[in-house]
């Protein structure tokens, strides 16, 4: 696993870098375009030459004023000047079209690359990792992140160089014109520039400040309709009304108080420009009387240093919109170079090669703390012995640890110390794919996919075809709520299934794991929310699910475990007892004893 940087953190929450690291960073991101280099170069050689052209505008109308205002002395005619206007428009028009166009292009790719890799990367991230971050903050990473990159190599990097050519060649056609004149603007920019900078640090907190109270308002929204059966069932929806409201108007204030000062800014600039104008003509104008200079040559100058003046003023923003991108690819770089889970052995095991089926599963003194709470044992000493084709049940209380022991036999966590066996064999020989691949799970909270109900099935084997989804189904008893649709299989089940009932949605949780065929399955139960004739189709389905396979049933309902071959009682992440059902009962004392009851008065 990489380690985790400490950088510090600007206003917008983006790594502030030092130089040795934004190095890092630049380099990092150009390793993606390396394979486009040559088209690169050639595609910013000729942004270069487009930038240059534009610089012979100003030039060009020099050229035709003073031919307009003197025809009788200008060296050429007023027709020739429009016309070579004309040509330098054009050609500068088209080549940065085709240079906008070849860029974009190899970036757009580059950045669908680099999404699906670095998409690709997080899924085959571990659970450990997964377990220190909100879905949000990943999520994040694929969006914004990465749209930011994409926006700066899109825009802001080929601004700054087109800005620089013009910020360059603006100075010198400028001095070569009037030094006086370059002498008085450029004593006066660098106050302007400062300026400048202090209103766009200003501009740049509020709006940040700004989208952050935005986002705080959309979560509002989020969470409330998320919740909306329990916002109306506690009849809070004037609640949720005020509390959006107030993060509105919060908003509202800081969207204010940022338009003032942009506002201000904005004065400031048309002040100073029109300003500059005016002392320009009025400096320029002695000296075009004087004839040191002519109209036209003042009008270019103008124009030159209106392009300075913009270079100058673009510079702050460009190079902190860069800054904020190499800030926000520290996240991405972090990403990719986590170390992902081995899912076989060796890298030439095809993700379509045959596995072996494991049917036992053995835990010899299993210690074990999740990566965040490591003061905190989840499992303690826990040993036990699964034979092939047995039924056992794991109870307790909530937080007791069976979760976490079926977290570990799935291969989602490494135990600190101990001993896991698949067939008599240690799991660190085996590989991820053999051990998941043979494991089938029914959670107890069923997410679906949000495709049609037939992808939801097939999801147990993508090559399933539909006559073996149709036999899956049917065995699930699910085919008959299926029939009743219109769509029939291929009815959408909405986000996480929502569209479908929780009888339903555990029915096609069923109907994947009987096509997925695995030899050991983990059952997680959920029927106590159910009706009677629900619950007894589902229960029904389940006893198909597990006839043959090594089963292990997470245990809330215990009187759906009585016909179980072992049952293990977890205490405090402990196995404080096992047996079968009438053993464990026989004695009043036992833990289980008690919590049967507690759930229903059997003592």
């Amino acid at each position: 696993m990489a380690k985790r940087r400490n950088h510090r953190r600007s206003d917008d929450d983006t790594p502030k870098l030092t130089r040795e690291q934004t190095r890092a960073q630049l380099g990092f991101l150009l390793t993606f375009l390396a394979p486009h280099k040559w088209r690169i170069s050639f595609a910013l050689l000729a942004l270069v030459l487009s930038s240059a052209a534009s610089l012979l505008f100003p030039k060009a109308i020099e050229l035709l004023i003073d031919a307009v205002l003197n025809e009788s002395t200008a060296k050429y005619s007023v027709s020739l000047i429009f016309g070579g206007l004309l040509a330098v428009l054009f050609v500068q028009s088209v080549t940065r079209y085709f240079t906008s166009m070849s860029l974009a292009t190899i970036i757009e790719n580059t950045l669908a690359s680099l999404r699906t890799e670095l998409f690709e990367r997080i899924i085959r991230l571990p659970m450990s990792f997964f377990a220190e971050r909100r879905v949000g903050e990943l999520s994040s990473r694929l969006s914004s992140d990465l749209s930011l990159v994409q926006e700066t190599f899109t825009f802001s990097v080929l601004e700054l160089l087109r800005q620089m050519v013009f910020f360059l060649g603006s100075v010198v056609l400028i001095a070569s014109t009037s030094i006086q004149l370059t002498v008085m603007i450029l004593l006066v920019l660098p106050v302007i520039v400062a300026i400048a900078l202090v209103f766009a640090k200003f501009i740049r907190k509020y709006s940040t400040k700004t989208q952050d109270a935005l986002a705080e308002a959309a979560t509002i929204v989020e969470e409330s309709l998320q919740a909306i059966a329990g916002v109306k069932s506690f009849v809070n929806e004037r609640y949720e009304a005020t509390r959006y409201h107030s993060a509105i108007m919060n908003t509202v204030g800081l969207a204010l108080s940022g338009a003032r000062i942009r506002s201000a800014f904005v004065s400031f600039i048309l002040m100073v420009l029109f300003g500059g104008i005016a002392g320009v003509l009025w400096y320029g104008g002695s000296l075009v009387r004087s004839g040191a200079m002519t109209m036209g040559g003042l009008t270019s100058f103008i124009i030159y240093t209106t392009f300075v003046g913009g270079a100058l003023g673009s510079f702050a923003e460009l190079f902190g919109q860069i800054q904020r991108t190499l800030g926000a690819s520290v996240r991405i770089r972090e990403i990719l170079e986590s170390e992902p889970e081995l899912l076989d052995k060796t890298n030439n095991a095809g993700e379509g090669a045959p596995v072996r089926r494991l049917q036992s599963v053995e835990f010899q003194n299993i210690h074990f703390a999740y990566p965040g709470r490591k003061d905190v044992p989840a499992l303690q000493n826990v040993s036990f012995s699964i034979e092939s084709g047995k039924r056992v049940a794991f109870v307790g209380e909530s937080g007791a640890g069976k979760s976490t022991t079926a977290a570990l036999i799935q291969g989602f966590y490494a135990p600190e110390s101990g001993q896991m066996l698949f067939d008599g064999e240690a799991a660190s020989s085996l590989s991820l794919r053999e051990i998941r691949e043979s494991v089938g799970i029914v959670p107890q909270d069923i997410v679906l996919f949000g495709g049609t109900i037939a992808e939801n099935i097939r999801y147990g084997k993508l090559n399933a075809s539909d006559d073996e989804v149709w036999e899956a189904a049917r065995l699930a008893n699910a085919a008959e709520f299926i029939e009743q649709f219109p769509e029939k299989l291929q009815t959408l089940v909405g986000e996480r299934g929502v569209k479908l009932s929780g009888g339903q949605r555990q029915r096609v949780a069923i109907a994947r794991a009987i096509l997925k065929n695995p030899p050991m399955l983990i059952l997680d139960e959920a029927t106590s929310s159910l009706d009677s004739q629900t619950e007894h189709l589902i229960q029904e389905a389940m006893e198909r699910l597990m006839t043959g396979r090594t089963t292990i049933i997470i245990a809330h309902r215990l009187s759906t475990i009585r016909r179980c071959d072992t049952i293990f009682v977890f205490s405090k992440g402990k196995i404080v007892e096992s047996g079968t059902h009438e053993s464990l009962l026989a004695d009043q004392t036992s833990f289980y004893a008690k919590l049967c009851a507690l759930q229903f008065g059997e003592a």
